[in-house]
C-alpha cells in the first residue's frame, strides 16, 4: 500500500514502460480499446445492408437504425476514452498533488461504471433486435454475432476497470483521512502546551526555588559594613 494519499508522496522517477504494460489496468484498457474498434468498425463496414427489395440501406439489426447508431456511438466514445485514459495512466505516477490524483481516480471510476452500464444496454438491445431480424439479412450473421459478442466482452472489461478504480479511490480516501492533518487542528505536534493550558489554573506549576516567605514588607535591613 502506498504511504500517502493516492500515492502522492511516491510521485516522480523514471517511466517504466515495460512495467506499465504489465499492469492489469493497462491490459484491460487495451482490450476495451480493441473491443470497441471491433464493434463500431464492424457496424460501420457491414452493419448497413441494401436488401434486394429496397434501394435504401438498412441496419442489419432488424432494420433499426437507432440500434446501429447506438453501437457506433458507444464504441467510438469508448475508443477515444481508452486512449485518453492510457495517456493519463502513463503520466499518473508523475502527478504529486493528492487532490488531482483523487479527481482522476474518481473520474475513472464514474466513467468506467457508466460505460459498463451502457455496454450492457448495447448488448441487450442488439441481441434483442437480432433475434427479431428477418431472413433477408441472413448474409450478415457473422458480423452481427461479432458485434454482439464483443459488446458482451466489453461489459466485463469495463466492469473490472470500474472495480480497480473504486478500489484505488477507497484506498486513497483512507490514506488521506489517516495521514493528512490540518496544521490548524493538529494537536500532535512536539511543541509543549502553553503555561496555562489547564482550565482550572496553571498545570505542572512549581514554586520558585527562591522563597520569600521570611521577608515581609517594611522589614528592610541595611547592609552592615
Amino acid at each position: 500500500m502506498q504511504s500517502s494519499a493516492y500515492g502522492a508522496s511516491l510521485a516522480g522517477g523514471a517511466f517504466d514502460f515495460v512495467g506499465f504494460l504489465k499492469q492489469p489496468q493497462t491490459v484491460l484498457r487495451c482490450l476495451s480499446w480493441l473491443f470497441s474498434i471491433v464493434v463500431f468498425a464492424t457496424i460501420t463496414a457491414e452493419g448497413y445492408i441494401n436488401p434486394d427489395t429496397s434501394k435504401e440501406t438498412n441496419c442489419m439489426f432488424n432494420e433499426n437504425d437507432s440500434a446501429c447508431s447506438y453501437g457506433v456511438g458507444i464504441g467510438i466514445i469508448a475508443f477515444l476514452a481508452c486512449v485518453v485514459m492510457l495517456v493519463v495512466d502513463a503520466n499518473f505516477p508523475q502527478i504529486s498533488n493528492a487532490n488531482q490524483r483523487k479527481i482522476i481516480v474518481g473520474g475513472d471510476f464514474v466513467f468506467s461504471a457508466t460505460w459498463t452500464l451502457l455496454w450492457l444496454i448495447c448488448f441487450c438491445v442488439l441481441a434483442n433486435q437480432w433475434a427479431h431480424t428477418t431472413a433477408k439479412f441472413a448474409g450478415s450473421h457473422d458480423a452481427a454475432r461479432a458485434v454482439i459478442a464483443f459488446s458482451f466482452f466489453s461489459i466485463g472489461t469495463w466492469a473490472i476497470l470500474a472495480y480497480f478504480a473504486y478500489r484505488r479511490y477507497r484506498q486513497g480516501v483512507r490514506e488521506f483521512d489517516h495521514e493528512y492533518r490540518d496544521p490548524a487542528n493538529d494537536h500532535t505536534t512536539p511543541y509543549p502546551p502553553g503555561p496555562y493550558a489547564g482550565s482550572s489554573g496553571p498545570s505542572g506549576y512549581q514554586q520558585s526555588p527562591f522563597s520569600n516567605s521570611q521577608e515581609q514588607p517594611g522589614e528592610y535591613q541595611p547592609p552592615s559594613y
